[in-house]
């Protein structure tokens, strides 16, 4: 982790008045980091969504409502604080064109079509296949700072 993380979330802490709380990681959205933490900065982004199997695959526990992260560049320069409002697992089948609209990316085709080749190359590398059932974390969070 580069040493302006630590730095940008006591900034935030300040800005905002919280004490006692922390961040629960530092990550980068996907495989356009700059362009999607710019969307986040503008406050056209305010959903992601996972794949299950990747946090099992890795022993992770998928985010919890509440939680602070921040969100990086393609720098891993730290831009934003986002607080997780909602999480749910469905099958990617089942994932609304609302919430694919709330990622910021383009139109439900869009995010389709970018996510299917992303969990097709992801699951690759565990030698397993991608399915339109697959389990889905959706991610609804809210950008706290900068304010």
């Amino acid at each position: 982790m580069n040493r302006k993380v630590q730095p940008f979330w006591n900034d935030f802490c300040l800005a905002t008045g919280q004490e006692g709380i922390e961040y629960k990681d530092a990550f980068q959205f996907g495989v356009s980091p700059d362009w999607l933490a710019d969307l986040v900065i503008k406050g056209k982004k305010t959903a992601t969504t996972s794949g299950f199997v990747f946090y099992e695959l890795e022993k992770e526990e998928i985010p919890k409502a509440g939680e602070y992260y921040i969100v990086l560049d393609g720098k891993e320069e730290p831009v934003a604080v986002i607080q997780i409002q909602s999480v749910e697992v469905v099958p990617m089948n089942k994932v609304t064109e609302e919430f694919a609209l709330a990622e910021g990316e383009g139109d439900y085709q869009d995010w389709w079509e970018a996510h299917e080749k992303f969990f097709t190359e992801s699951l690759k590398e565990y030698d397993m296949e991608y399915s339109p059932s697959m389990l889905v974390v959706c991610e609804r969070f809210k950008k706290v700072y900068p304010l």
